[in-house]
């Protein structure tokens, strides 16, 4: 299942390369995505709080996992 703005990070962080998907995330600045508000926080949420463009992060979440 590909990843979409709209998933948990936790959810994204389910799939498969997890790691490829928090080095990912740590790489833009999301350093909180081990935090509670993980859980409850969509991708875009937290794109919007870091100042990233959703849709790049999205894509490169879903290179990184295998679900090009």
């Amino acid at each position: 299942m590909a990843i979409t703005k709209d998933m948990l990070i936790a959810e994204a962080l389910q799939h498969k390369n997890a790691e490829a998907i928090a080095e990912t995330l740590l790489s833009i600045g999301m350093h909180c995505f081990g935090c509670a508000m993980a859980r409850g926080e969509t991708i875009e949420e937290a794109a919007m709080v870091h100042g990233v463009d959703v849709d790049e992060l999205v894509k490169k979440l879903n290179e990184v996992a295998g679900e090009e």
